[in-house]
């Protein structure tokens, strides 16, 4: 790999977890609606919504420089590995575990998908190119 090739490996990584230190690290309040009585959170639509944008941002920069696989795993692990982190520490109940293997395996597909379409938008459209 280029010096090149992995510095925009690298900052897809590092955009991957400023998707969740910027989003979500920050919001641990639940809400409550006294007219429905429902609780949620912690996260508001909005979070999730540029947490997703940044991600996708991150694939497409990560397809952009890699094989699709990499891309995948360039996006997801260190997300994945952040939210995983600061989940198991506010958990009791070991749930936690249940949203991790969501999270990773969403999107890990999610990335792979925009990764795969940059390859062929690029021409680079076989998953091992």
């Amino acid at each position: 790999m280029t010096g090149r090739r992995r510095t925009w490996t690298a900052g897809a990584a590092a955009l991957s977890v400023l998707a969740w230190a910027a989003w979500l690290a920050w919001d641990r309040e639940y809400q409550f609606d006294p007219a429905t009585s429902t609780t949620s959170g912690p996260y508001a639509e909005w979070q999730v919504i540029g947490c997703v944008l940044t991600l996708l941002a991150a694939a497409v920069l990560a397809g952009w420089v890699q094989r699709p696989l990499v891309a995948a795993l360039v996006v997801t692990v260190p997300f994945t590995l952040c939210w995983t982190v600061d989940a198991a520490l506010q958990d009791e109940t070991g749930l936690f575990l249940v949203g991790a293997l969501l999270i990773a395996v969403g999107l890990f597909l999610g990335s792979l998908l925009v990764a795969v379409g940059v390859g062929r938008a690029t021409g680079r459209s076989r998953l091992d190119a």
